[in-house]
């Protein structure tokens, strides 16, 4: 058993050292994260137009977000992740998208800021080629390629996608992909 733990953790431990800045945008990802995203941009943007109105300012308990507050906070990060890790400016500037999570609360402007970082993720992803993915950037103070700033993007709208259908479910509502 101590060797298996051993084997694993120098397996672990080798892949893990090579650094992500070293590795290359894996074929077709521009092609692959463009797929993801949409489904992933879909089904947010179905979901937070089939919440209604009243459940907006609702949260599971004191202390987390509301359920403007996770389509908020979606919509600031796509503006965030390619305007500090990738040079594109957001059209709106830091102070605009780092305002909405606190004053932000009605439906339809919630689905509107929402849509609109979607629009702008896809300019984003469009204007970049696949030698432009494997470039070098600073994701969080790391080194890795421009990929993996749209691989976390993508990756931090589905971690609140599944937020946000708990909350639709926790107001029995139905995702309308799943009904």
């Amino acid at each position: 058993m101590r060797r298996i733990r051993f084997l694993s953790a120098a397996i672990l431990a080798a892949v893990f050292a090579v650094p992500l800045s070293a590795q290359s945008a894996p074929s077709n990802f521009g092609e692959e994260i463009s797929g993801q995203f949409e489904a992933s941009a879909g089904k947010l943007v179905a979901l937070a137009q089939a919440m209604p109105s009243d459940t907006y300012s609702w949260r599971p308990m004191e202390g987390v977000y509301s359920v403007a507050r996770v389509y908020t906070h979606i919509s600031r990060y796509n503006y965030m992740y390619p305007d500090q890790s990738l040079g594109i400016e957001s059209p709106m500037g830091p102070a605009e998208y780092g305002r909405w999570e606190e004053e932000v609360g009605d439906k339809e402007k919630v689905v509107g800021i929402l849509s609109a970082s979607l629009d702008h993720v896809r300019v984003v992803m469009n204007q970049m080629s696949e030698k432009e993915l494997s470039k070098p950037t600073s994701l969080y103070g790391r080194e890795v390629g421009q990929w993996a700033v749209l691989l976390q993007l993508v990756t931090h709208m589905n971690e609140h996608l599944g937020q946000a259908i708990a909350y639709a479910r926790m107001n029995q509502v139905v995702p309308p992909w799943s009904s």
